[in-house]
């Protein structure tokens, strides 16, 4: 039985990742703004109240853990906002920075002294990050900070490797949820294809980039 923490846990994705984690007999720490029914009934530890975009917030998560020992982390806490070039939010993009792109440094930074060594860290990042992938255009803000996630993963890996820590990057799909419209396969198809990429994770394939389904992508 593992201990893992998972951010955003209270719906979509994340509710998946604890639910199935649940499942298979792992202790799972539920992190989120605010709990649902959803993740009440399941029953694992919830500390809610956090907020990955807020320095202090996280401070209140390292005292609500203690000196509790983490197998893995995945950060999975994430926002996307529309935008279009001609009428882009600036704020908003800042907004999906501090959360989608500094939410997992924060956390990783905050909780790094409850991992040991064969700890894993895990950034839900996207493939709308990759720079190589890039077909399309648009979401301006989403897509540049998933692309800095992606970078802040692979200077983890350095940072942590004396450590005998591993780090993987992760495309979920495009999946069915709130932030999506509701388009793409169901989150539970993703967290299941997840939480396989993660179980792969090692030092020898730390920093990587996987799609959900099982094939590195490119940056």
């Amino acid at each position: 039985m593992q201990t893992i923490l998972v951010t955003g846990a209270n719906k979509g994705i994340g509710l998946q990742l604890t639910t199935q984690l649940k499942e298979r007999g792992d202790n799972v720490i539920a992190v989120c703004r605010t709990a649902s029914p959803e993740l009440l009934k399941l029953g694992p530890r919830v500390i809610d109240g956090i907020d990955v975009g807020s320095a202090g917030s996280i401070e209140g998560l390292k005292q609500a853990l203690g000196d509790q020992h983490l197998d893995v982390i995945i950060n999975n806490a994430g926002i996307l906002r529309g935008d279009a070039f001609g009428s882009l939010n600036y704020d908003e993009m800042l907004e999906q920075y501090s959360i989608n792109t500094l939410g997992p440094l924060r956390v990783t930074e905050a909780l790094v002294d409850n991992l040991k060594e064969g700890s894993k860290v895990a950034i839900v990042s996207s493939r709308v990050g990759s720079i190589e992938d890039n077909g399309s255009g648009g979401y301006y803000g989403y897509r540049a900070s998933k692309t800095a996630v992606n970078q802040i993963g692979t200077n983890l890996k350095i940072e942590l490797a004396p450590r005998g820590i591993a780090v993987v990057l992760l495309h979920p799909g495009l999946v069915a949820t709130e932030m999506t419209g509701g388009q793409g396969v169901t989150p539970a198809e993703s967290a299941r294809g997840l939480i396989a990429r993660i179980d792969a994770a090692c030092m020898e394939n730390s920093g990587s980039f996987w799609h959900a389904e099982g094939y590195e992508l490119p940056w």
